[in-house]
């Protein structure tokens, strides 16, 4: 009885051991593999010679497509939903395709896009970049690299794995240089989680002999307390500020992951449970700089920019608006909306804003 005893307990202690050497060894790799993509030039694509000019109308669309995954029916492991990656291939290259044929079809001088995969386990490896230059092939473009991620090894079900994905800027004016931009991110634990971030920095040549400097950014969402997005906000604002202070036109677009209406259950209704990720933005951030915060917004029929992706889109889900623009005072701001989609391709609709330079 002892000796099989003991033979149980070698059994025991030679699996526990292989179990610890295995954890040990991920975590290992994750901090390892851990690493920030910092400050680089970027390429620009096409070359396109036409000049901005003052006080032509022009159209910005922006729009975080959530990787192609997040259709209606779609809920994120992240946000409290059951799926790490998109449903199948054939449904995100369907998506993919849908949502390439709905930007081209807005017909905008200048589109902002966040979140496109370039090689992530979620996205089946697919490099969504050729959908977009493919469906918006006429225009200047650029992509910033937000994150690389190590292989996350959860949900255990579906491993969520390796992510890479950016940000790309289209504009059907001259994109003279181009630069990706590191913001900071929080120091703990969920660094792994939150990933890297930037922002993408674009000039583009205006007639008058200045720039239009054109900002892409996708700021933090999985932190602990929502101050990082605070910090990376008040880092862009100063670097528009010097821009402004030379003359430049600047524009500010993305998504905030920051409650922009300030309040948007005012206009959207309580959600169905409490959710705090979201903040609005502190009001003594904007006031430091020559800034207006442009949120899009129909008072009479209000659309929400994104909701919470916790299971399929359904009455009551926690809605609300976090992507939109800021602008420097020599950009006149003639209209903003919410594109409604029925969050048809991903957890954002679409937000745009006609402008024209002073």
């Amino acid at each position: 009885m002892k000796k099989a005893f003991k033979v149980i307990f070698k059994i025991i202690a030679i699996i526990l051991a292989a179990v610890i050497l295995l954890v040990g060894g991920y975590l290992a790799y994750v901090f390892i593999s851990f690493h920030r993509i910092g400050n680089m030039d970027l390429e620009v694509h096409n070359s396109i010679e036409t000049a901005a000019q003052r006080n032509n109308e022009y159209k910005i669309v922006s729009y975080n497509i959530g990787f192609g995954a997040y259709e209606a029916d779609y809920g994120f492991f992240m946000d409290g939903g059951d799926q790490s990656w998109a449903w199948s291939k054939e449904r995100l290259d369907k998506n993919l395709k849908a949502i390439s044929e709905f930007l081209k079809k807005q017909d905008a001088d200048l589109y902002f896009v966040q979140e496109v995969d370039i090689d992530s386990t979620r996205s089946y490896h697919f490099d969504e970049r050729e959908y977009l230059t493919s469906a918006l092939e006429n225009m200047d473009c650029t992509f910033s690299q937000n994150y690389d991620s190590p292989f996350l090894f959860y949900p255990f079900t579906q491993p969520h794995g390796a992510s890479r994905s950016g940000l790309m800027v289209f504009s059907d004016c001259d994109i003279t240089s181009a630069r990706r931009v590191e913001l900071p991110i929080e120091s703990g634990f969920t660094k792994f989680l939150d990933l890297d971030r930037c922002y993408s920095k674009n000039r583009i040549k205006v007639a008058d002999g200045k720039e239009l400097v054109a900002y892409n950014f996708h700021l933090s969402a999985y932190t602990s307390d929502g101050t990082i997005a605070n910090e990376q906000l008040e880092i862009v604002l100063s670097d528009v500020q010097k821009e402004y202070e030379k003359g430049n036109y600047c524009i500010v677009g993305g998504d905030f992951n920051k409650d922009i209406l300030g309040n948007s259950s005012v206009y959207f209704g309580k959600a169905d449970k409490e959710y705090t990720w979201a903040q609005p933005i502190p009001k003594d951030v904007l006031g430091k700089y020559d800034v207006e915060l442009v949120a899009p917004i129909n008072e009479a029929k209000p659309v929400p920019s994104c909701r919470n992706a916790d299971s399929a889109y359904h009455s009551g889900q926690y809605v609300l608006t976090i992507d939109g623009f800021l602008v420097t005072p020599n950009v006149s701001v003639i209209s903003s909306e919410v594109i409604d989609t029925g969050f048809a391709y991903s957890d954002h609709n679409p937000v745009s804003m006609t402008f024209s330079l002073k």
